[in-house]
């Protein structure tokens, strides 16, 4: 019988220079979001290392690793100890030339049920992300985890909502959205409170009109770049229910770990009283598929 809830877990950290400290400082975080009664841990985009799309560099590309791979074979000794479902975001190696931006989703039982890789891939300054992915080729996927099931998007995703609407109509209950976003230090004094408001705005727009839960979980702190002054990520971590109502937020600047028990009868009143799926007219949509001004 289906569990009455799942509870999600999201861990906002900053991001060293090394791999090593990064990696043990998010299981330490799964650990810690488990004894907090997560049964979904979702970590930030790219936590093995700092932001590197914030510069051009050829040598950044050693980064990248196979999916299944080591990392993930670490994290599924952890999901199997915790019993805890994992979603990570890595930098993927297909082959040699072949770079993704993708998540692993690992079951709590530690079977890796697959990936998905990012479908919108931004090119603005110090996000220079076309220099290094290709952008997704698996599609909007739906995991069906132990607890729940999990939709998965990254990042630039988060602005659009047909991968929102597509991934909800696969069966998602909860849409995730490892992030890495921050401001640039000359704006945001005048742009800061309004760009992450309308971050934040956006993804609970994705939940109301999806009837369903959606966590959203970014890094913290400072990053400097050879290429600008750097980007200050805005940390902001949240968790919304099927109406957007905020369950969980964290702070601008501070490593935490948001926790929220998420019950299913409340994606079930609010499909009902606001019923967007019964009224969609699909027939009337085929100009979505369209470029803009046919």
């Amino acid at each position: 019988m289906t569990s009455t809830h799942f509870t999600l877990g999201l861990v906002q950290m900053k991001c060293d220079p090394k791999r090593e400290p990064n990696l043990q400082r998010a299981i330490q975080a799964i650990h810690r979001a488990a004894d907090q009664q997560a049964q979904i841990v979702c970590l930030p985009e790219l936590f093995l290392s700092p932001y590197f799309c914030n510069t051009h560099d050829l040598s950044l590309f050693d980064l990248a690793e196979t999916i299944p791979g080591p990392t993930t074979e670490t994290l599924s000794q952890v999901a199997r100890e915790r019993n805890v479902v994992v979603v990570a975001s890595l930098f993927e190696r297909m082959e040699p030339g072949m770079f993704f931006n993708t998540t692993a989703v690992i079951d709590a039982n530690g079977q890796y049920l697959g990936k998905y890789r990012k479908m919108h891939i931004p090119h603005d300054p110090l996000y220079f992300e076309k220099y290094y992915f290709r952008p997704g080729d698996l599609g909007f996927k739906v995991f069906s985890t132990q607890y729940a099931k999990v939709g998965v998007l990254i990042c630039w995703d988060q602005w659009f909502p047909e991968g929102a609407r597509a991934t909800a109509l696969l069966g998602a209950e909860v849409l995730l959205y490892p992030t890495a976003i921050g401001w640039h230090p000359k704006e945001k004094a005048e742009f800061g409170a309004s760009q992450y408001d309308a971050w934040k705005t956006a993804q609970r727009a994705h939940a109301i009109a999806n009837g369903l839960f959606v966590g959203s979980v970014n890094r913290i702190g400072f990053e400097p770049s050879p290429m600008g002054e750097g980007l200050e990520f805005w940390g902001g971590s949240f968790i919304a229910d099927p109406f957007g109502v905020l369950l969980s937020q964290a702070s601008h600047d501070q490593e935490e770990i948001l926790v929220a028990r998420c019950q299913r009868d409340r994606m079930e009143d609010v499909r009902r009283n606001w019923p967007f799926f019964r009224d969609r007219r699909i027939e009337a949509y085929g100009g979505l598929v369209r470029p803009v001004g046919e």
